[in-house]
């Protein structure tokens, strides 16, 4: 298909496009407070009332305009969120060892990073699971892209084993991610920079390797440049 893209749109927008790689962050429920979320609003509703450029197709300016709100939105995530469960390492523990669990297996993984409140990582689904998983699409009302199905897939399983961990019920994650698509290979490492610096950025550690629940950690471990795929590690 036409560079397989699929564009959706419900609270935020998704897009997956064949063989590129997807940038997901998925928020803590309850990790934006008030005056954050009224922040957010304002934002989307400026950034909306813009008029689009002539040389960007829709999708492409919704994706622009997703990128300006991110940068808000992991901001106040970084200093202000007032639920920081994964501080927890057992918590914390449970994400990153699912991120690493099917690596190799049914997606490349690029980077990852385990926040207080939230959690980014990159990758890109392996074509012939791909392909398998969208056969099993085929005969479902509600079919997912292998980008959803992988996202989702982490979602639920660390959700319910948080919960399990911590004495927690209900919705542990916020319902919608934020996510786009590494167009080319330098925006797939600028990508990697950020989620790897984070834990910088926010004053949690002085260098990204010193950080226990990141890719920077492993890939410093092991010797592995950034861009090249991060193994399936114990």
């Amino acid at each position: 298909m036409n560079e397989g893209k699929v564009f959706r749109r419900r609270n935020l927008p998704h897009i997956d496009v064949e063989g590129k790689a997807s940038f997901i962050t998925a928020c803590l429920d309850g990790s934006l407070p008030a005056a954050g979320l009224k922040r957010i609003r304002a934002h989307r509703d400026e950034f909306d009332q813009r008029k689009k450029p002539l040389d960007l197709s829709d999708a492409d300016w919704e994706m622009k305009k997703h990128k300006l709100l991110f940068k808000l939105v992991d901001s106040i995530l970084d200093g202000e969120s007032p639920v920081t469960h994964l501080r927890d390492d057992r918590l914390a523990k449970i994400v990153a060892d699912a991120f690493l669990h099917f690596a190799g297996e049914r997606y490349t993984l690029f980077a990852f990073v385990v926040m207080p409140s939230h959690h980014h990582w990159v990758f890109l689904p392996d074509p012939t699971w791909a392909e398998q998983f969208l056969a099993q699409q085929q005969d479902k009302e509600k079919k997912r892209t292998p980008r959803e199905g992988i996202s989702h897939s982490i979602q639920s399983f660390t959700g319910t084993q948080c919960n399990r961990a911590r004495g927690g019920e209900g919705a542990f994650w916020q319902a919608e991610t934020f996510d786009h698509y590494a167009r080319d290979q330098e925006e797939l490492l600028r990508i990697i920079h950020y989620i790897e610096q984070n834990p910088v950025v926010a004053g949690l550690v002085d260098r990204a390797e010193d950080f226990q629940w990141s890719s920077a950690r492993i890939r410093s471990k092991l010797g592995i440049q950034a861009g090249e795929p991060v193994p399936k590690v114990a």
